[in-house]
């Protein structure tokens, strides 16, 4: 069965919109997709989707975090030797993290990584042969905003296709957050969030905020927003009084 983007897919169909595009235009294929020669299947449930320019996956409601090469995951590390970090990314298998992978890191001057630490990191390698390698920079070696996270914030967990919709950048959410609340977000493909803001009470707010939203349509986010800023002020008027 040939399907189109937009249609609900099942495990064995043919994606037609990939078979017959221009082969001159660069494809990724997203979760949930295999080519197979010039044929591309699925092989999960879900909503074919397409992003610009020319990315599609299988927008599927799991909780099972398969690595994809290129995501930005958040791991807890496990364990630590004198070469790498064992790190938990959620996904069958830990992750490998090199102590060289972090900005102006050398042999003498290494990362002040501890077990149970937070890192935000993106995946180098991820194969269903090889044990998943991760980076914390960029190409450039440098580290932007990838690398420890503070123990300050708030670790929870969602489905993955929360982070897909929060991620994406037609979201209102984090915009709309941000116009009443300083806050620090770090959200991982493998449906981990991260988040610090002011106080307490703010931070708890803005995770509420993030998974109230997986199955809210956008204007409802901006009222879901409103809402939210609304308790924060009338708690903090409590407490001063």
């Amino acid at each position: 069965m040939e399907v189109n983007v937009g249609d609900v897919v099942m495990p064995g169909d043919v994606v037609r919109d990939i078979a017959t595009i221009n082969k001159k235009e660069t494809i990724i294929l997203g979760p949930g997709l295999r080519r197979e020669a010039d044929t591309v299947f699925a092989y999960k449930a879900g909503i074919l989707k397409k992003t610009d320019p020319a990315v599609y996956y299988v927008d599927s409601y799991q909780k099972r975090y398969v690595p994809n090469r290129g995501e930005n995951v958040l791991g807890i590390v496990t364990q630590k030797s004198s070469d790498i970090f064992k790190v938990d990314i959620g996904a069958s298998e830990q992750a490998s993290l090199s102590y060289l992978a972090f900005e102006g890191a050398t042999k003498k001057n290494r990362p002040d990584i501890q077990v149970g630490d937070l890192v935000f990191a993106k995946l180098l390698v991820a194969s269903k042969d090889m044990e998943p390698e991760l980076v914390c920079v960029d190409s450039h070696g440098k580290e932007k905003k990838l690398g420890a996270l503070s123990s300050n914030g708030m670790l929870f967990t969602c489905s993955l296709s929360l982070i897909r919709k929060i991620l994406n950048h037609n979201s209102p959410l984090f915009n709309t957050l941000s116009h009443s609340q300083a806050f620090e977000v770090a959200a991982g493909m493998n449906g981990r969030v991260w988040v610090r803001a002011r106080t307490v009470h703010e931070t708890i707010a803005v995770a509420n905020a993030i998974l109230a939203a997986e199955y809210a349509a956008p204007n409802e986010i901006k009222k879901l927003c409103s809402a939210i800023e609304k308790t924060l002020l009338l708690t903090q008027a409590g407490n001063d009084n």
